[in-house]
């Protein structure tokens, strides 16, 4: 009678060890795929379930001990997700307004920008209606030399701007860009450009989900008022035109 009833504990035990198996290898597909919310819940129900397989062990210390050890290392990836999890949860609710006053200092690309260019970021999506003169597409410049030398690894950006309106010749706007395409793609980035009677706003995004909205995009400084002003070179030290930064996370980014 003994032997009967660890037969059946012994075959209760494997079945929900198989079952918090299971659960556990779909714990782990979901965290690969960066479904950090449904992970955790995964692994917590597989982490009960070897609980439950542990108190059912009686006689077998080697094997109690061998669950115990799966356990902890799964609790311990369910504690960092939980940090992720609140992490995600804050940024999903984040928003900043940065307002920029007239003749301010301090707003470089790299002050405004920087910040988001971590070891994630491999694209930038720039919707500007307004690249189509000199003074625009040199802004567009500075900020893509900013990617460039940045620490995060961008292979491509994307632009969406408004055609400069020559219903014949060669376009200047076409030209300037071609260039910067050519120049970027020397350092390992491509430039897409893609043009737009339609499109009105301005926002700026990055493929770790972080999105920046400027009111005049990028072309909030002023002109210089001398080649001898401070300022000139250092956009750090460039006065600005008053405008709104409104900045925004957003979880669901899709790769372009």
């Amino acid at each position: 009678m003994e032997g009967g009833s660890s037969a059946v504990n012994a075959a209760t035990v494997a079945g929900v060890k198989s079952s918090a198996v299971s659960v556990l290898k779909r714990a782990v597909v979901l965290d690969s795929s960066g479904n950090h919310t449904g992970a955790l819940l995964c692994y917590q129900e597989g982490i009960q379930l070897l609980m439950d397989a542990v108190k059912l062990i009686k006689d077998k210390p080697k094997e109690r001990d061998g669950v115990r050890k799966m356990i902890e290392e799964y609790m311990d990836r369910a504690e960092k997700l939980k940090v992720v999890a609140k992490q995600i949860d804050v940024e999903a609710k984040y928003h900043e307004e940065i307002h920029i006053g007239n003749n301010s200092c301090g707003y470089s690309y790299e002050s405004v920008f920087g910040r988001f260019l971590d070891s994630t970021v491999t694209w930038v999506a720039i919707q500007d209606p307004y690249i189509r003169n000199v003074h625009q597409t040199a802004n567009l410049l500075r900020f893509c030399e900013m990617l460039v030398v940045s620490i995060a690894p961008v292979t491509k950006v994307t632009l969406t701007t408004g055609p400069e309106g020559r219903e014949t010749g060669e376009s200047g706007q076409r030209v300037r860009l071609d260039a910067t395409s050519r120049s970027m793609q020397e350092h390992g980035v491509s430039l897409v450009v893609e043009y737009s009677v339609e499109i009105h706003d301005r926002e700026i995004r990055f493929s770790n989900g972080w999105i920046v909205k400027i009111g005049r995009g990028l072309d909030y400084f002023k002109p210089p008022g001398s080649k001898c002003e401070l300022g000139y070179s250092n956009f750090q030290l460039r006065r600005c035109l008053e405008t709104t930064i409104d900045i925004f996370h957003c979880r669901h980014t899709k790769e372009l």
